[in-house]
């Protein structure tokens, strides 16, 4: 798929998709014989994965770690595999600190709700 349809895909911007490129979180991207992207499904998959772990606050330099792994090849998989679990420890210390931060805001919801009953 060309550039405008892999943005669009990956709801993402030509120019992250171009940084992400030069930095290399997208490697190998095939060109057409105009010199054009030509984006694959695989690339698709991928990029989703690299927004997953952006979405769950991985650190960029930490991702481009795991790429440089993963370009590595299959010997790398114990490491990448280490690198996603230290990953699940900090979202699940991040995901109860909100969960505390939900319940003290519940708390301070309900003390209101119930001066206007009072």
């Amino acid at each position: 798929m060309n550039m405008k349809k892999f943005s669009e895909r990956a709801g993402l911007s030509a120019h992250t998709l171009r940084y992400y490129e030069k930095i290399g979180l997208l490697n190998n991207v095939q060109r057409n014989i105009s010199g054009h992207r030509d984006y694959t499904s695989r690339d698709l998959d991928w990029i989703n994965f690299v927004i997953r772990l952006k979405d769950t606050g991985m650190p960029l330099s930490n991702i481009l770690e795991y790429a440089k792994l993963r370009a590595l090849g299959s010997d790398t998989v114990k490491e990448r595999q280490k690198l996603l679990e230290q990953h699940r420890e900090c979202l699940k210390s991040h995901i109860e600190l909100q969960q505390n931060h939900l319940a003290a805001l519940e708390d301070k919801i309900g003390l209101y709700e119930l001066n206007k009953v009072s």
